[in-house]
């Protein structure tokens, strides 16, 4: 039998004490690694299905999901009171906005009108009575995914039964083109756009009038990636035939092609059908891109401006689901209202827009107007002085512009901001006050009626009244 040698034994010791030590380590660095990749799995989980906002966790970028639209044109330091929406002269690295117009129909002779389950189901001899709402609406945006899941609807419904909220704006035609049920329509169908989010449409509305809610359905309008790519002859397109696309890689549809008129005017008939009491067009306008400098909109581009484009698909579309008796409303940009310039960038002429919607709602978050606005150095951390301008500037405007042929403009319903815009270098954050003063604002300026958003819908309770 060998005898091991102390200087053997110290060494063996050492070297299987080293061997411990790198098996450690590895089990260490393996467990640590499979726990990063759960973590972010689940974030990206977490922020694809609107649960989260990943601006949480990203404080110097803007979040996606938490600004109203993609506004950063807004914030780029642009010191112009008349204007708040710049052209990026880089290539596809602008925002968008959105659009109404006015006048009578003016595609119907190119596109062949198809007639779908909604216009068959619902005639004007058979529309249910207009429905009047019975108090301001003080609402809130409610993504199509969280509306499916009972637990978070369970919260909102309860926001809403504790404190002055009576009103939600809720997804049915996603930013992406998703339509978060599944509706029952030829073009829907046709694209696969139809998807299980809200699995119970009908149990929800229900549940919801219970509640004595008013329903708003949100409907985005020709920010499509969906439709674009599925059906290329309704997307932009550059002059050499190459598909347009914005600084996020999302296709737009061509606002000027009636047949994506007659596909969103007809998700909103089948909303309708379901029970909303009104019908919300968001990003109604053109892309903001620099890149659509390049597009060609084909022979009525070279006819007809933007503003009249959207103008004339606003009157159209209150045109069809007003008789059904639905409010019909659309969300613009803040800095459209009394500049020339933006109004013409995005194709949103706000006192035409007014002549024909029930409610216009700009989107004056203090966040996304630029430095200097209504001589604000930094319009984030002045919430009251900002929306006091701009609402004063839409008065101002709707009083030049005088009334329609039935006496009245749309109401203004504005959206204000509950969320933190961390991306902007002068931003405070808001809770409580700055919500409250917004609010004050709103009413200081002989307005009732506003609608807060949150992308993660997630709202400050203490800012509301309780009932």
């Amino acid at each position: 039998m060998k005898i091991m040698k102390k200087k053997d034994m110290y060494i063996r010791y050492h070297k299987n004490r080293d061997q411990r030590r790198r098996k450690k380590r590895k089990i260490i660095a393996g467990s640590t690694a499979a726990a990063v990749f759960l973590l972010f799995s689940s974030l990206f989980l977490l922020w694809h299905f609107h649960i989260v906002d990943m601006n949480s966790f990203m404080p110097d970028k803007k979040s996606k999901t938490e600004v109203h639209e993609e506004n950063s044109s807004y914030n780029s330091g642009n010191k112009k009171e008349d204007t708040g929406i710049a052209e990026d002269v880089s290539a596809d690295t602008l925002t968008p906005a959105e659009v109404f117009d006015s006048a009578q129909s003016p595609l119907t002779d190119n596109i062949k009108r198809t007639e779908t389950k909604a216009e068959a189901d619902i005639t004007p001899d058979v529309a249910k009575e207009e429905k009047e709402v019975n108090e301001p609406v003080k609402g809130i945006y409610v993504s199509g995914f969280r509306a499916g899941i009972s637990d978070y609807m369970s919260e909102l419904i309860s926001l809403a039964e504790n404190t002055e909220i009576n009103a939600m704006v809720i997804d049915i035609k996603n930013d992406n083109g998703e339509i978060t049920y599944k509706m029952d329509q030829p073009l829907v169908n046709e694209i696969g756009a139809g998807t299980n989010y809200i699995k119970d449409m009908p149990g929800l509305v229900k549940k919801l009038k219970e509640k004595n809610i008013y329903l708003i359905a949100r409907v985005v309008a020709f920010k499509d990636p969906l439709l674009a790519k599925e059906r290329k002859d309704l997307c932009l397109k550059k002059k050499g035939g190459t598909v347009f696309k914005d600084k996020n890689g999302d296709r737009w549809v061509n606002p000027y092609k009636k047949e994506v008129w007659d596909y969103l005017v007809d998700i909103g008939k089948e909303a309708a059908l379901q029970g909303f009491d009104e019908i919300q067009f968001d990003y109604i306008r053109f892309s903001t891109d620099s890149g659509m400098k390049q597009v060609d909109f084909g022979k009525d581009g070279k006819s007809k401006s933007k503003t009249e484009t959207i103008t004339e698909f606003t009157k159209y579309a209150c045109d069809s689901l007003k008789p059904l008796g639905v409010k019909v409303s659309a969300d613009v940009f803040g800095t459209i209202i009394g500049s020339k310039i933006d109004a013409e960038i995005v194709g949103q002429d706000y006192a035409k827009m007014a002549e024909y919607l029930d409610y216009i709602c700009p989107m004056i978050y203090p966040s996304h107007y630029g430095e200097g606005s209504f001589g604000i150095d930094y319009p984030d951390t002045k919430p009251y002085e900002t929306i006091l301008g701009a609402l004063k500037k839409s008065n101002e405007v709707l009083t030049a512009d005088g009334k329609n042929d039935k006496g009245k403009l749309a109401e203004v319903r504005p959206w204000l901001q509950d969320f933190t815009a961390t991306w902007v270098k002068h931003h405070i954050n808001y809770g409580k006050e700055e919500i409250k003063e917004q609010i004050k604002a709103v009413y200081d300026t002989g307005h009732t009626e506003w609608i807060l958003w949150n992308g993660s819908n997630n709202y400050t309770k203490t800012a509301l009244e309780k009932k």
